[in-house]
């Protein structure tokens, strides 16, 4: 999953791409509210994380021109800004979940996947298809029952073409899940890595789409 990070701190920002990073997501991290606007116009996200006090432009601003655009991602607000009709004014404009500052790591992720979760119209924490199944809270994956490791980019591959089975997602598409702007991109990575799970989980889980991409066939 691809998030955006928009926090102008240093002393919070380092930390949290650090950490967001080891969790497997591919993160891009900007500092003010225009590169922020600049971002989402120009690139595909599965998630915002939104500081409220930004220079340039505020978080409010570019959280309003992003839904004037009719942009459905997810937003979280992580700001300290705690006055009660700041959090009203922010859900109101559009973000889906509020978290203030300064905030436990671990709560942070765990609103993470739960909006990741809602935004592929899931409720369960748990994905299941076909004897394969993930936990995006632990990492966790096994088939029939038996527990299967996976590199950090294999499960940034595996997990949206599990949440959605059916849908089909280009290798453009896929590797957005697994690079940032400043990580180096394989021309070989998503096959690469779609050989490494079909060798683990199955030749038949990942169904290649001749000329569109991959996708997990439905049951």
């Amino acid at each position: 999953m691809r998030l955006l990070l928009v926090e102008d701190d240093l002393m919070i920002g380092e930390p949290l791409l650090d950490l967001l990073r080891a969790e497997g997501y591919a993160v891009d991290w900007v500092r003010d509210g225009e590169m922020a606007d600049t971002a989402l116009v120009s690139q595909n996200y599965d998630l915002l994380i939104l500081d409220l006090g930004l220079p340039k432009a505020d978080g409010m601003t570019v959280l309003k021109q992003l839904r004037g655009r009719k942009q459905t991602l997810p937003v979280l607000i992580a700001t300290a800004r705690d006055a009660l009709e700041q959090r009203i004014a922010g859900l109101d404009a559009g973000a889906d979940d509020y978290v203030l500052k300064p905030y436990e790591f671990h709560e942070l992720l765990a609103r993470i996947r739960a909006l990741l979760r809602r935004a592929q119209g899931r409720a369960e924490p748990v994905y299941e298809h076909k004897g394969v199944a993930i936990n995006p809270a632990t990492r966790e994956v096994s088939k029939d029952g038996r527990e299967v490791v996976l590199s950090a980019r294999e499960w940034a591959v595996l997990e949206p073409l599990l949440a959605r089975p059916g849908i089909v997602l280009s290798r453009q598409q896929l590797e957005e899940k697994l690079y940032g702007w400043k990580d180096e991109i394989s021309s070989n990575a998503v096959e690469v890595y779609i050989h490494g799970l079909r060798k683990k989980l199955g030749a038949e889980l990942i169904q290649n789409v001749r000329g569109v991409g991959y996708r997990v066939p439905k049951e």
